[in-house]
């Protein structure tokens, strides 16, 4: 699954943990994108969950899904998938987004979901130089060629390099419009490749790629532009980004909220209608002298929707949650008051997902008592 950490010290606020005082309602308000309905707030996160050999979701990653939507999730953002670029992967049981055979599979996928009354989105995802594990990669590529702080592991991208990926990026993107999903969202964060042209760290060349905040922005935003022309100006675009990486929990893209404004409003000018704004614990401030969280942050700068994600109902995250053998089940008033004053627009949820289908249900009739808490044990199957 996508990394978070923790240290033991950084718990929720006290009130994170009590039971549920407010109304859920408004996490089942309609919302809107571009043309895209939602009947609610709720959206399953995306998780790599890696039961797709050679590639390939099968009837069991199909039926994994439709059962979010029929436990209520508004909006399914799927696990991330290859776009299709020979270096785009690090495990080859992770689903790609190209190839027959793994096409008619998401074709499969978002006619289950559908017909649950639910809508999908595919995360597409090129891993960069964040090879945690031997894969299928045939050669991996990095703006810089680092793959860790102060780790050289190839050359810079070429130009030829750059758009060949940029194409891999629009053809996924045009496929899951002919596949009938109801949108995309590209994963900018973590440190995999488009976080790290982002990275002043992993992005030294200097070219028009590198260089300052903005000219770090570049490949993705001729990545989204490319993507807006092959889908057409209704077909919504998502993107996810983080301050953390993967390589670094601490580091920083945007230090200030005229750095954070910077980064962003280049992405959104390219064509991003709504930004996934990950962070491991949703209750943390993202900038001094403001409760603002990430999301709230970008929604107050950019004026674009956004959602929130971190260790919603639970009390640690990831990978605190795999070194304590799970993460106890917790209320929802801090959130579900952030999100009435309107600080951001949706809520991704991970872990408890997976654990309760269910769960906007259980919210709703407002039975927080019958969510189950997290066990590292569930990833051993597609629940």
């Amino acid at each position: 699954m996508v990394s978070a950490g923790m240290v033991r010290g950084m718990v929720p606020p006290k009130d994170l943990a009590a039971s549920a005082n407010r109304s859920p309602e408004a996490l089942f308000s309609p919302f809107s994108v571009k043309a895209l309905q939602l009947p609610n707030r709720i959206v399953m996160a995306p998780m790599t969950r890696a039961f797709s050999p050679g590639g390939v979701p099968g009837p069991d990653v199909a039926a994994y899904y439709r059962r979010r939507a029929e436990g209520g999730v508004g909006l399914i953002i799927t696990e991330g998938t290859w776009v299709p670029h020979p270096s785009a992967s690090n495990s080859a049981r992770v689903p790609r987004f190209h190839g027959e055979d793994a096409l008619a599979g998401w074709s499969h996928v978002v006619a289950e979901v559908h017909a649950a009354g639910g809508h999908i989105f595919p995360q597409l995802w090129h891993v960069g130089l964040c090879l945690e594990q031997p894969g299928p990669a045939e050669f991996p590529l990095g703006p810089s060629g680092i793959g860790k702080p102060g780790e050289k592991v190839g050359e810079p991208m070429t130009q030829k390099e750059i758009d060949a990926v940029i194409e891999a990026f629009a053809e996924a993107a045009a496929t899951a419009k002919h596949l009938g999903f109801d949108g995309v969202e590209l994963h900018g964060a973590h440190g995999y490749l488009f976080d790290q042209f982002f990275w002043e760290v992993t992005n030294q060349r200097s070219d028009r790629y590198g260089g300052d905040l903005v000219a770090r922005t570049r490949f993705a935003v001729e990545t989204l532009q490319e993507i807006r022309r092959r889908v057409g100006p209704d077909f919504p675009i998502c993107f996810r980004f983080s301050q953390w990486k993967q390589q670094d929990y601490g580091a920083k893209i945007a230090r200030t909220p005229q750095e954070l404004e910077r980064f962003l409003a280049p992405l959104a000018d390219a064509g991003v209608d709504l930004f996934h704004c990950s962070t491991r614990r949703f209750w943390e401030p993202e900038m001094p002298g403001s409760d603002l969280n990430l999301a709230g942050w970008t929604k107050k700068l950019i004026g674009k929707p956004t959602i929130t994600v971190g260790s919603v109902t639970l009390d640690v995250d990831l990978q605190s949650s795999f070194r304590e053998g799970g993460a106890t089940s917790t209320g929802l008033d801090p959130l579900l008051e952030r999100l009435e004053r309107g600080e951001f627009d949706l809520v991704a949820i991970g872990r408890s997902l997976l654990v309760n289908p269910s769960w906007p249900v259980a919210v709703r009739e407002r039975h927080l008592d019958t969510l189950r808490s997290f066990n590292p044990e569930v990833l051993g199957s597609l629940h």
